[in-house]
């Protein structure tokens, strides 16, 4: 293989790489969230600088991606804090448990998605939407919400998927080093909102110590939001570089 062949492989294996050099676009995307009261403390503590915690209200979310553009049909679920960077509100993702290799390769190596591996679920029993997560052998984490009990304006649903995301870059060197610590911001494109509703539901999540959700306790449920969507991953760019004095 020539050297100007190595470069156009998006990934390895050079024979089977991991993930396609294609543009990321999702059809029929279903968002189940559920937005909570829990311990401010604990976000802060959890939350990098210059990142601020701007509320309370985490968000559980297990996403079901049926139609995604070369990496097939996958699930994801993990925790999102509302935070604040110089003036302009977001979200920062702190962890994305996903049961598709090529989407935990691409989102860690190209993007800055947070992705390790685990086994969401999102389905319908009979009148409930149902979103789990296990963290291998063990359930973590359990969502129930009323199926499609109240319409959702179509203009909030689509500000709620296109809200800032804020997430930690981190790589290293052959000895261990950092090469690369920074924030980056990406933002979803081109949604095109299907169906969006509104319904009670309940949340619970259990102690594990390497899918830690119940470190963020539910103290109330205050939404929870069925949203399904056409869309478009944005472009992560870099917003703040920890190896430079100078931000």
């Amino acid at each position: 293989m020539r050297k100007e062949e190595v470069k156009n492989i998006s990934a390895t294996p050079l024979n089977a790489p991991v993930f396609p050099a294609t543009d990321m676009y999702f059809k029929d995307r279903e968002f189940l969230n559920i937005v909570y009261e829990t311990d401010m403390e604990m976000l802060k503590e959890i939350v990098p600088e210059p990142l601020t915690v701007t509320s309370n209200l985490i968000k559980f979310e297990v996403i079901n991606m049926p139609d995604s553009t070369g990496l097939g049909s996958y699930m994801e679920a993990g925790h999102v804090i509302p935070v604040e960077y110089n003036g302009e509100a977001g979200e920062f993702y702190l962890s994305m448990y996903v049961n598709n290799q090529a989407a935990i390769a691409s989102g860690r190596e190209v993007a800055a998605f947070p992705k390790k591996a685990g086994t969401p679920n999102l389905y319908v029993d009979n009148d409930v939407l149902v979103g789990t997560l296990d963290y291998n052998s063990l359930r973590v984490a359990q969502a129930t919400m009323g199926y499609k009990y109240y319409r959702m304006d179509d203009e909030e649903a689509k500000s709620i998927i296109t809200t800032p995301q804020f997430m930690l870059k981190q790589m290293r060197h052959y000895d261990g080093s950092l090469l690369m610590s920074e924030l980056t911001r990406s933002q979803i494109t081109d949604v095109k909102v299907k169906e969006a509703y509104r319904g009670p539901a309940r949340l619970q999540l259990f102690e594990h110590v390497m899918a830690p959700l119940a470190d963020f306790p539910v103290k109330k449920v205050v939404d929870a939001q069925h949203i399904i969507v056409d869309m478009r991953l944005g472009q992560p760019s870099q917003m703040y570089n920890y190896l430079n004095d100078n931000n």
